[in-house]
């Protein structure tokens, strides 16, 4: 029961390639299948691992990168086909390389700091997970677009305020 979290990250990351694959070429109805199981994939292993004690530091290294790989390559792919404003790309993007920045002169530095992920970092990932889905859905044709535009406007708020939160913990 221990390693079930650390599997069912390590799918998320070997899923996500597929994922970004089908967006790219307008597999958007299997896509969306794909990434809400994928998604769905981060609740669980997060669960899992309170639920019965299996945090290991291998899962604390994988999800995040498991998380990455699969919203920003979906937010890059989305953005690159002009499914999603460029903007918001950027911005979702541009929050990630500000936490990996800080990430690297930290290593660089020898500081060892464990941010255990907040409030709003949790939160935010849930708006870009939303956003996602009902962008492929609409392109999909499964859901409205005014949902999609709503739940843009919350990703994006949430990414600024989860990144403003961020350089206060670390600052």
């Amino acid at each position: 029961m221990t390693q079930i979290p650390n599997l069912l990250t390590a799918a998320r990351l070997l899923a996500a390639p597929y994922i970004l694959y089908l967006l790219w070429t307008r597999g958007y109805r299997t896509a969306i299948v794909w990434f809400a199981i994928a998604s769905f994939t981060d609740v669980l292993d997060g669960f899992l691992a309170r639920r019965f004690h299996a945090g290991s530091r291998l899962g604390a290294l994988l999800d995040p990168i498991a998380d990455k790989v699969l919203l920003s390559g979906s937010f890059l792919t989305l953005g690159l086909k002009g499914i999603i404003p460029l903007w918001l790309m950027a911005l979702v993007l541009g929050r990630d390389l500000m936490i990996l920045g800080f990430a690297v002169l930290a290593l660089a530095r020898k500081i060892r700091r464990d941010f255990p992920p907040s409030v709003w970092g949790k939160t935010s990932t849930a708006a870009q997970i939303a956003y996602v889905l009902f962008a492929v859905g609409h392109e999909a044709s499964l859901t409205p677009l005014a949902v999609a535009m709503v739940l843009g406007w919350i990703a994006a708020a949430l990414t600024i305020w989860s990144g403003i939160d961020y350089v206060r913990r670390v600052s």
